[in-house]
C-alpha cells in the first residue's frame, strides 16, 4: 500500500485546486509545501503587524465558470466596487473611470473621453474574440489548440486576421489601429500596455505582445466568471481552498520542500523530501513551474533529452517591481485629480507612461538603466476592505515596469532602492502627502520573488505570455500535447501549463482531471 493516492507539490492556488478535486473525488490526497503558509502568489500576508497586502496576485481574473462552481469560489464575498480602477498619465490629463456597471462605463468615456473612444474600446473587445478562443481563454479539460485549430476559430476573415495579430503582432499594432489619438487616449493606451507587457519581456511594440493584450483583455462569455476583489484579500481564494480540502479528508503539511520526484521503470513512486524522507504515492501532480519539475526534481535519467531540452528553453525574464506600503493615513490627490479623493476610486490607481515611453523603458532596461518615470499601478484596498489595515492607517501596494534584469553602470541593490524612490516620488507628484505617511515599506523584485515563491526569474507567469509559449508551445497536464513526458503518474499543474497564468485555477484544475481520467 502507498502511503497516499496522490501527492500535490506547492500549495499555491493551482496545486491546492488539483488536491482538492482530487480529494473531492475520493482519492487520499497529500498537498506539500516548501512556505510557512499556503496560498503562494494568491495569499494576503501581514508584512507589518496589522498590515496585510496581497502580496502578488491581487485580482482573480476572469476564469472558467466550470472551475469557479466546482470549487465553489462563485460563493467567497466580495468587495462592492463602483469602480474597478482610474487610469491616467499624471500629466495633468483627464483620468479615464472604469466603472464596473458597463452603461455608466461608456456613458463616462463617450462623455468625457469621445465617441472615438467608445468606438475603439468596442472595436478592441471585437479583436479579441477569435484570439480568446484560439488561446482557449475560458476552457477547462481541454487540451492547448494547434496553429491550425487556432485558426478554425475564426468565423470570417477578420478573425482570421485577428489571430494572425496574435501569433505576430504588436501591443502597438493594435492599439493604433483602434485608438489612434495618442493623446486624447493616452491613459487608455498605456493601461493596455501595461495589462499586456506585465506578463512579457517585451515593449509593447515589439512583435509577439498582442498575444499577451489578447490573453489579459479577454472578454468574459457565457462561459466564464467575472473579475472579482475578494473580502480579506485574495488569500480569502487560497483559504477556502485549503478549508475545502481538508474538510473532505486532505492532508496539508508545510515546511516541507519535495526535492524529488522518485520513478521507477518509467512509473512515480512517490516524493523525496529535503529531511531525506519519502513518501510514496502512484501520482505526483506538481503545482512547481514545468521546467522546474522536469529538469529539477526528475532523475534526468527517466526523462529523453529531447523532452529535457525544450523545457529547458522556457523564457522566464521577469522585470518589474513590487513594493508593499504601511500608511498613517490616506493620500491626498492634488488638482487636477482630486477626483482620486474620493474612497470610491481609490480601490486601484493606476499612472501609465504611453506605450511609446514604456518601450524605451524597457529598451533601456535591457540595458540596466532604471526607467526615469516608471508606469504604476497603484492599489489602496484597505480603503474599501479596513481589515487590511489597523483603524486610520491603510495598506497600499504599488506595481511597476521596468526593473532591470542585469546590472548597468550601478548594482542590483543600488537599481533596486533607486527605483522604490523614483515610484515615492511619482505617486508623491500626485498626491504631495503620499512619503509623509509612510510608516513602513518594503520592495520586492523578480529576484525576491523567485526566492519567497519557487517563481524561475521571479516569473509569476512560470512561462511569460510569448506566442512561442503558448498554445501548443505551452504544456499541459502531460507536457507538451506532440511531445508527453513519458512518465506514468506524473502530472504538471502550474501556471506555466495551458489554461494560466494568472490566478485562474484551470492548470490544476485540469491536471487534477487528467489524473482522474487515467485512474478511471
Amino acid at each position: 500500500m502507498s502511503d497516499f493516492d496522490a501527492i500535490v507539490i506547492g500549495a499555491g492556488h493551482n496545486g491546492l485546486t488539483a488536491a482538492t478535486v482530487l480529494q473531492k473525488a475520493g482519492v487520499r490526497t497529500l498537498c506539500l509545501d516548501a512556505k510557512l503558509y499556503a496560498g503562494g502568489m494568491a495569499s494576503t500576508v501581514e508584512l507589518f503587524d496589522g498590515f496585510k497586502f496581497e502580496i502578488a496576485g491581487s485580482v482573480q481574473i476572469p476564469t472558467s465558470a466550470v472551475v469557479s462552481r466546482e470549487l465553489g469560489l462563485d460563493s467567497l464575498p466580495t468587495v462592492d466596487l463602483d469602480v474597478m480602477s482610474v487610469s491616467l498619465r499624471g500629466v495633468g490629463d483627464e483620468p479615464l473611470v472604469y466603472y464596473t456597471d458597463p452603461v455608466k462605463l461608456l456613458t463616462h468615456i463617450n462623455e468625457v473621453h469621445g465617441a472615438e473612444a467608445v468606438n475603439g474600446m468596442a472595436g478592441l473587445m471585437a479583436w479579441c474574440q477569435a484570439p480568446t478562443r484560439a488561446l482557449g481563454r475560458f476552457d477547462a479539460g481541454q487540451p492547448p489548440k494547434s496553429l491550425d485549430d487556432m485558426y478554425a476559430c475564426a468565423t470570417n476573415e477578420f478573425e482570421r486576421s485577428t489571430i494572425t495579430d496574435l501569433l505576430f503582432g504588436s501591443v502597438t499594432d493594435v492599439l493604433d489601429r483602434y485608438l489612434p489619438d495618442k493623446e486624447k487616449n493616452g491613459a487608455l493606451r498605456g493601461m493596455l500596455s501595461l495589462l499586456a507587457c506585465n506578463t512579457t519581456y517585451r515593449g509593447p511594440a515589439t512583435p509577439g505582445t498582442a498575444a499577451a493584450l489578447a490573453y489579459g483583455f479577454a472578454v468574459p462569455d457565457e462561459n466564464a466568471l467575472l473579475v472579482k476583489k475578494l473580502r480579506g484579500g485574495i488569500g480569502a481564494l487560497t483559504s477556502h481552498l485549503c478549508e475545502v480540502f481538508t474538510v473532505n479528508g486532505g492532508e496539508l503539511r508545510l515546511r516541507s520542500k519535495v526535492v524529488e520526484v522518485t520513478v521507477a521503470d518509467g512509473k512515480v513512486t512517490g516524493v523525496r523530501l529535503e529531511d531525506g524522507s519519502s513518501l510514496s504515492a502512484p501520482i505526483v501532480i506538481s503545482g512547481v513551474a514545468p521546467d522546474l519539475t522536469v529538469n529539477g526534481l526528475v532523475d534526468p535519467n527517466a526523462v529523453p533529452a529531447d523532452v529535457r531540452d525544450r523545457f529547458s528553453r522556457l523564457d522566464h525574464r521577469g522585470s518589474y517591481l513590487q513594493m508593499h506600503f504601511a500608511l498613517d493615513g490616506i493620500p491626498a490627490f492634488a488638482p487636477p485629480y482630486e477626483l482620486l479623493n474620493d474612497p470610491a476610486m481609490q480601490s486601484n490607481i493606476g499612472i501609465f507612461s504611453t506605450p511609446e515611453e514604456l518601450q524605451q523603458q524597457w529598451e533601456d532596461a535591457r540595458r540596466g538603466v532604471v526607467p526615469a518615470d516608471p508606469a504604476i499601478a497603484l492599489q489602496i484596498p484597505s480603503v474599501n476592505d479596513p481589515g487590511l489595515a489597523p483603524p486610520g492607517k491603510h495598506a497600499a501596494s504599488a506595481f511597476s515596469l521596468w526593473f532591470p534584469i542585469k546590472e548597468g553602470e550601478h548594482g542590483y541593490g543600488e537599481m533596486k532602492v533607486e527605483m522604490g524612490k523614483r515610484v515615492i516620488d511619482k505617486v508623491t507628484r500626485l498626491a504631495p502627502n503620499f512619503e509623509s505617511l509612510i510608516i513602513r515599506h518594503t520592495t520586492f523584485t523578480p529576484k525576491h520573488m523567485g526566492t519567497m515563491f519557487g517563481a524561475p526569474g521571479g516569473d509569476y507567469c512560470h512561462g511569460l505570455i510569448h506566442p512561442d509559449q503558448m498554445g501548443p508551445n505551452r504544456p499541459g497536464p502531460k507536457g507538451y500535447v506532440d511531445q508527453p513526458i513519458p512518465i506514468d503518474g506524473l502530472y504538471l499543474g502550474s501556471a506555466g501549463c495551458h489554461g494560466g497564468p494568472g490566478i485562474t485555477f484551470v492548470p490544476g484544475y485540469n491536471a487534477a482531471k487528467q489524473a482522474l481520467g487515467d485512474i478511471r
